[in-house]
């Protein structure tokens, strides 16, 4: 064992063990925090649940109703359609379960939203400590490359490429690499600056003075000491992505039908509100919660992490 190892790690571990009680502590006292954390698990649980959820009201996402419909294809009865077997009603011309699509949608946007999320991170990380530990002509490369990728159209090149992409290929595949491809930016950004200022740090240098390797340096030294704010970048980063992957689904290039997705039940109830407007009500209803419940999560797990930004934030 090194050296630098028998020195930095007890105390590391003494300090990340104090670190995560007093996180704990802040976080359970930030009502609100909890509040969209308990919102965030409900919405996993349902995304997990949702085939038996989805057969408590007998119905599921992808068969057709057409005896729910009136003759303009427009669901029959109060509230789109409303009743004790449809219990969000139905969709307009196709007559499927609205109650079903919501609840399977809910899946649609975890995964894109968690792993476009994850690719963003995992990109911006290693771009931002490589630029920030190397320096010099790395630096300049990545920072400009970063900078290329903050002026980029992206919405533009999203919906260009999710329109040429051909229909067989994995639409949920391409909404996570598509828009993790374009997210990773801010946190190369944020990760380099930090990196940075952690070289210099006396731990550190030691371990270099020691021989120490680069991966070592990099991976037990840097990338620890930047978990926190890796994680509650995280956390604020998944309700855009959730946002993209709904935003390229109202516009037609997300998801294929009849795959369930909020966006594109958005998009379509844009033409059926003055008809039914619960149609738009129930999807816009759970998009607009669980980008909340990121959202707000995210803020409490910064300011438990650091107190001061509550105080410049209020």
């Amino acid at each position: 064992m090194s050296l630098d190892h028998d020195i930095v790690g007890p105390v590391a571990s003494m300090k990340t063990s104090r670190s995560s009680s007093t996180l704990l502590s802040r976080l359970r006292r930030d009502r609100l925090a909890i509040a969209g954390l308990v919102t965030i698990v409900v919405f996993v649980l349902v995304a997990i649940f949702a085939p038996f959820l989805s057969s408590l009201s007998g119905n599921d996402p992808y068969t057709y109703h057409l005896d729910a419909l009136d003759s303009s294809g427009a669901p029959a009865g109060w509230g789109g359609g409303i009743s004790a077997a449809h219990w969000f009603g139905v969709e307009p011309l196709t007559g499927r379960d609205l109650f079903s699509i919501v609840v399977y949608g809910s899946r649609t946007s975890l995964v894109v939203g968690l792993g476009a999320t994850f690719l963003a991170m995992l990109l911006g990380t290693v771009v931002g400590l490589v630029a920030g530990y190397f320096g010099g002509w790395v630096d300049t490369v990545a920072s400009r490359i970063i900078d290329v990728m903050f002026g980029f159209p992206s919405l533009i090149f999203m919906i260009a490429l999710g329109a040429i992409v051909p229909v067989s290929f994995p639409r949920l595949v391409l909404l996570v690499v598509i828009i993790g491809f374009f997210g990773w930016a801010s946190i190369a950004r944020v990760v380099r600056g930090q990196t940075l200022a952690l070289r210099k740090q006396g731990y550190v240098r030691a371990s270099t003075a020691l021989g120490a390797s680069h991966g070592h340096i990099l991976f037990r030294q840097i990338l620890p000491n930047l978990s926190a704010t890796i994680v509650v970048f995280s956390t604020i980063t998944i309700p855009a992505t959730i946002g993209s992957e709904a935003a390229l689904s109202f516009l037609g290039v997300g998801v294929a039908p009849p795959t369930p997705s909020w966006g594109r039940s958005i998009g379509d109830a844009v033409t059926w509100f003055s008809v039914t407007p619960m149609y738009l009500v129930f999807p816009g209803v759970a998009l607009f919660l669980i980008t909340l419940a990121f959202n707000v999560f995210g803020d409490g797990l910064r300011d438990a992490l650091d107190p001061r930004s509550r105080g410049v934030r209020s």
